[in-house]
This record gives C-alpha cells, sequence and structure tokens, in this order.
C-alpha cells in the first residue's frame, strides 16, 4: 500500500515518501473507527508531542475511510509514548471499540510494531573499553527503567570491544536515550582508550561493502537488513574487475557500527567472505573502489538464505557442498542437536511458527528444532510465511517456544506458540512444502 499516496487530508505539512521515517519509528499506524474524523486524532494525540502531519486511510472510489490512519510525529520518543498509552483506548464517549496503536511499518522494518517489540525497547551503544555493566546500567538508567543491559566482550580473551546493550521496559524510554545521549556521548565519551582500533578509523553511517562474488542491490539489501535501521543500499559497479562493490547507509551511527561489527567476514555465499568498512563521507570515489578491494578477512560467521530460485543459484555459486549441516547464526544459545522421535510417534504438542521476513529452508528449520528432543516433523505450509512442528514431549515443545519466541536466526525473526490442539492428527491429510 502506498500510505502516503492513501492519505484523505489535504493542505499542511505532509512529509515526503523519503522522510516518513525520518527519523525511525516516529510514525504510528492505528485502526479505528470509520468515522473518527481527522480533527478527533489530532486532539487525543497532539498531547504526547509535536505532530507533522495526519492522514486517514480512504478508498479511491468512494472516498470512505477505511478505518485506518497514521500520525507523523516529530519524535521517535513521542510516537512511542503515543503507542504506550493509547493502544486500547476509545477516543470518545461513544466509541466502544477501543483502537490499536502501533509504530508504522518501515523500510527498515517487515511489519508494524507494538509495545513488546525487542527492536523498540532495546539499544545498542558505543562506550569505553573500561566500562563496566553498572557503569553502562548508571549511565543510561536516567532515561527509564533498564531490564537489563549486557557489554559485547571478546570470546576468547573476555575484553570489553567497546560495545553494548540497553534494554528498556518502554520503546519511549530507549527512544529518548537514543535522542539524547547522542551528542552527549560524542562529547564525553571522545576521550577513549589510546588503544582503541575504532580510533584508527572514520566512523560513519555508511558503509562499503566489497566481494569476490558479484552480488546484485537485493541481494545486497536482504544480507544488511537484518541489521535494524538501514536506510538504503546501492551497488557499484567496476569495469575492470568481477569484484562485487557496494555502499550501504543506515538510519543512525549504532547501526552502522553494529552491521559492521556483525557482518565483516559474513561468508556469502558460503566459502566466499565479503569485507565491511566504514566510509568517509569526504573520500574519492575512486580511491573508494580501490580500498573496498583489499578490505576482506578472515571469520566464520553463518550465510545468508534465500526463498527465490535466483538466489538460491547465487548461493550455491562458489559455496560448499550440500552434505554439510546448515548454517545456523543467531545470537540464541541452542542446545546440542538431538535424534529425531520415529514418524509413527503420537503427537503430544504442536507449536504454530511465523516468520518475518520469509521462511527458513527446511532444513534449517529441522536442525533448529530438533535440538529440544522428541521433534516428530517440522513442515513449511506453501505460499505463506508460517509452519508447523510437532513433538511427542509437551515439555520439549515448550522448551523451543522459550527459547526460540521472538528471537532472530538467519536474519529471520520467529514467532512460536502452541498450535490449535493436535486432536485428529493421526487422520489428518499430510501437508507437505
Amino acid at each position: 500500500m502506498d500510505e502516503a499516496g492513501s492519505s484523505a487530508s489535504g493542505g499542511g505539512f505532509r512529509p515526503g515518501v523519503d522522510s516518513l521515517d525520518e527519523p525511525p519509528n516516529s510514525r504510528i499506524f492505528l485502526v479505528i473507527s470509520k468515522y473518527t474524523p481527522e480533527s478527533v486524532l489530532r486532539e487525543r494525540f497532539s498531547p504526547f508531542g509535536d505532530i507533522q502531519d495526519i492522514w486517514v486511510v480512504r478508498d479511491k472510489h468512494t472516498k470512505e475511510s477505511k478505518g485506518i490512519a497514521f500520525v507523523k510525529f516529530a519524535r521517535s520518543s513521542q510516537a512511542c509514548r503515543a503507542m504506550e498509552e493509547m493502544h486500547g483506548q476509545c477516543l470518545g464517549p461513544n466509541d466502544t471499540k477501543p483502537i490499536k496503536v502501533f509504530i508504522a511499518q518501515s523500510r527498515s522494518s517487515g511489519s508494524h510494531r507494538d509495545v513488546e517489540d525487542e527492536e523498540l525497547t532495546r539499544i545498542f551503544v558505543m562506550i569505553p573499553k573500561s566500562y563496566t555493566e553498572e557503569d553502562l546500567r548508571e549511565k543510561f538508567k536516567v532515561y527509564g527503567d533498564i531490564e537489563y543491559c549486557s557489554i559485547i566482550k571478546n570470546k576468547v580473551t573476555g575484553e570489553s570491544k567497546g560495545l553494548g546493550y540497553v534494554r528498556y521496559l518502554k520503546p519511549s524510554q530507549a527512544a529518548q536515550a537514543i535522542e539524547n545521549c547522542d551528542r552527549k556521548q560524542q562529547s564525553e565519551f571522545s576521550s577513549f582508550d589510546k588503544n582503541d582500533s575504532r580510533g584508527q578509523e572514520a566512523i560513519s553511517k555508511r558503509l562499503s561493502v566489497v566481494s569476490r562474488v558479484p552480488f546484485t542491490e537485493e541481494q545486497l539489501f536482504s544480507i544488511f537488513d537484518i541489521v535494524p535501521g538501514l536506510e538504503y543500499c546501492e551497488v557499484q559497479r567496476d569495469p575492470y574487475s568481477n569484484y562485487g562493490h557496494g555502499v550501504v547507509q543506515y538510519f543512525n551511527v549504532a547501526s552502522a557500527i553494529y552491521a559492521k561489527y556483525k557482518l565483516h567476514g559474513f561468508q556469502y555465499p558460503p566459502g566466499n567472505r565479503i569485507g565491511v568498512s566504514f566510509i568517509d563521507d569526504g573520500s574519492n570515489a575512486t580511491d573508494l573502489l580501490r580500498k573496498m578491494a583489499t578490505q576482506m578477512v578472515a571469520a566464520q560467521l553463518a550465510s545468508v538464505v534465500w526463498n527465490n530460485p535466483s538466489q538460491q543459484q547465487f548461493m550455491q555459486f562458489g559455496g560448499s557442498s550440500g552434505s554439510q549441516l546448515p548454517q545456523i547464526q543467531t545470537d540464541v544459545v541452542l542446545p546440542s542437536c538431538k535424534k529425531k522421535a520415529p514418524p509413527e510417534t503420537p503427537v503430544k504438542e504442536r507449536l504454530f511458527i511465523v516468520f518475518n521476513p520469509h521462511p527458513l529452508p527446511l532444513d534449517v528449520l529441522e536442525d533448529i528444532f530438533c535440538r529440544f528432543g522428541n521433534l516428530i516433523e517440522v513442515y513449511l505450509v506453501s505460499g505463506k510465511n508460517v509452519g508447523y512442528a510437532k513433538y511427542a514431549d509437551r515439555i520439549s515443545a515448550n522448551d523451543a517456544i522459550a527459547t526460540l519466541h521472538g528471537k532472530i536466526l538467519n536474519g529471520v525473526r520467529l514467532k512460536v506458540m502452541l498450535a490449535d490442539s493436535p486432536r485428529e492428527e493421526s487422520n489428518k491429510r499430510q501437508r507437505t512444502y
């Protein structure tokens, strides 16, 4: 849907398509009564902050409201607070049906987000390497109640990498931390440890990407869209080599830092490691291409999985043999692999799985869900971003839900929940992918 083009209100300031999500998460999506006028929306939502625009989605032919509206705020924290306080409320004394309020879908998010979305409550920060978790909590508690904070450390040496996470209880608190600490942090953290390697490299929102294998813009976008906040990507053609070159830009520096940390050395396709580095905005384009061609280093990260045939073919080119076990990239601590239960085992629990933005391959899915033991079968529903897992034991199924629900694996966010009762499961027709 072209949300900007579906507006019914006229006149006044109207953000262009490129500025709808600037700053990120500053636009809310409303499900309201078809009879709610724009004036009521403005009256009820203006207490939360500076409203840049309100637009109601209408039928192209009848011009009647579809019961959907968008409100664009000047700041992300204003939009988040509006969502927190207005979701489930009634707009007027004559309205009996509560409204629904979400952070609107953007190019960097696959769907509308609610108050429990981890990406809205967790921020990624760059800190001095001398910081402890207590220091991190003390620094950021001024913006709201902190659920947890953690520092990313070298797995071998245990030393801090100068990067960390802070998760707040509310999205508006995380948004306020981002809005208020950026400039303040730049001045206070300017005296980083002298031996901090980041001081040797200019940091910006733009990244250069180089690969021995050429790639398309769609493939480049799919890799870097794993990190929230992607603004745009661009493939650069070098007529003198077969290397793949690209430029990626995020809405904020924190996302770019995390993308570089997470994806530098990423194997795509398997056996080919991509190089990622920061771009100084004043760099000469010719020098940039030469520099990118030398920035490939060794690392072992998992491969990105594509669903359509052309992407699968690209993955197989130069990749490893299909006999290898599927590679899984995730921050989730998974148990070791366990044997599947025999196919004729009675089903005790069935799980419903939702994938965003696309399903995982069946072999990867099976490898993930068999780790909890007693897995009978896992399958996908053709043409849908959903699937099912059958377990012979309820404890194993509950362990899978507790570990995997809301988590990201191979760039795909999973929602894992109990499915309908498996009664008459043995009489159902077998569903296959």
